[in-house]
C-alpha cells in the first residue's frame, strides 16, 4: 500500500485531495500545522517532519499562503523528504505564474524551480483560480452598493473537487514532471462572473470596471492566467454556487 502525505491537508483543496486518496484505498497521513499526530509548521521544519516523512512514497505539496513563507516551507519540505527517500512530490501551482508578475504567482513560480531542481522524483499541475477564490472575491466587492472591477479581466475558474481528483490521479502514478495545465470549463468576463454571483445569492448592485495601472494588470488583462485550449473542467460556477446554497 502506498503511503501518502498531504501537506495543507486540512485546507480547501487539500481536504478533498486527503478524501480522494483513501477513498482508492491509499493510507494517507494529513499535515498541517494544528492536526496530530503530524502538526508541523513547514515554514520551521525540525524533527517532527522528518518523522511525518518516514516511511512515506509520494508527497503532495498543496500548503501554500498568500502572506509569504511558501519558499521557506518548500526548502525544509524537499530537504525533509530527500533524507526520508520520498520518490515523488506532486505540487500544485497556477496557471500563468511565470507570465503575471503577481508577487505571490512569482513565489509559487520559484517553488516550482525549487521542486524541479530536488533531486527528487516530481509533477507540477497548474491549475486556473478556484470557484471558490472568485465567490470571496466577488462577495467582498459586493458589501458595497457598486461593484469596481478592473476592466477588461477574464477568468476561467474551476471546480477544488476536478483539481483533487486529478492531483491524486497523479500522486499515483508516476514523476511525470510538468503536465498539462488544468483549466475551468469557461472563460468568462468578470462582470458576467459578478452577475451570476448576485444572481444567485439575490443581490442587486451596479457594476462598474476602471482601467488599472500596471504590468501586472495588463498581464490579467492579456488572459496571462487562463488556459482555454486546456478548459477540461465541468462544473460552472453557476453549478457552483447553486451548490454552495
Amino acid at each position: 500500500m502506498t503511503v501518502i502525505l498531504v501537506t495543507g491537508g486540512t485546507g480547501t483543496l487539500g481536504r478533498l485531495v486527503v478524501a480522494r486518496l483513501r477513498d482508492a484505498g491509499h493510507e494517507v497521513r494529513v499535515l498541517s500545522r494544528h492536526t496530530q499526530p503530524y502538526a508541523v509548521d513547514l515554514r520551521k521544519g525540525g524533527p517532527e517532519l522528518d518523522a511525518a516523512l518516514a516511511g512515506v512514497d509520494t508527497v503532495v505539496h498543496c500548503a501554500s499562503s498568500p502572506t509569504g513563507g511558501d519558499e521557506e516551507a518548500a526548502h525544509h519540505l524537499i530537504g525533509a523528504a530527500d533524507r526520508a527517500g520520498v520518490r515523488h512530490l506532486v505540487y500544485i501551482s497556477i496557471v500563468g505564474v511565470d507570465r503575471v508578475p503577481l508577487g505571490y504567482y512569482r513565489t509559487k513560480l520559484t517553488v516550482e524551480r525549487l521542486v524541479e531542481s530536488s533531486g527528487l522524483g516530481w509533477t507540477i499541475l497548474r491549475a486556473t483560480q478556484f470557484h471558490d477564490l472568485v465567490r470571496k472575491l466577488l462577495e467582498s466587492l459586493a458589501k458595497l452598493p457598486v461593484m469596481v472591477l478592473p476592466k477588461g479581466v477574464s477568468d476561467q475558474p474551476i471546480d477544488t473537487s476536478e483539481v483533487a481528483a486529478r492531483l491524486a490521479q497523479l500522486a499515483a502514478g508516476d514523476p511525470a514532471g510538468r503536465v498539462a495545465d488544468l483549466g475551468g470549463p469557461e472563460v468568462r468576463t468578470l462582470p458576467d462572473l459578478a452577475g451570476a454571483y448576485l444572481r444567485a445569492t439575490g443581490r442587486r448592485r451596479r457594476i462598474v470596471t476602471v482601467s488599472l495601472p500596471g504590468k501586472t494588470a495588463r498581464a490579467f488583462a492579456a488572459g496571462g492566467h487562463l488556459a482555454p485550449d486546456r478548459a477540461e473542467g465541468r462544473v460552472t460556477f453557476e453549478e457552483f454556487l447553486a451548490r454552495r446554497r
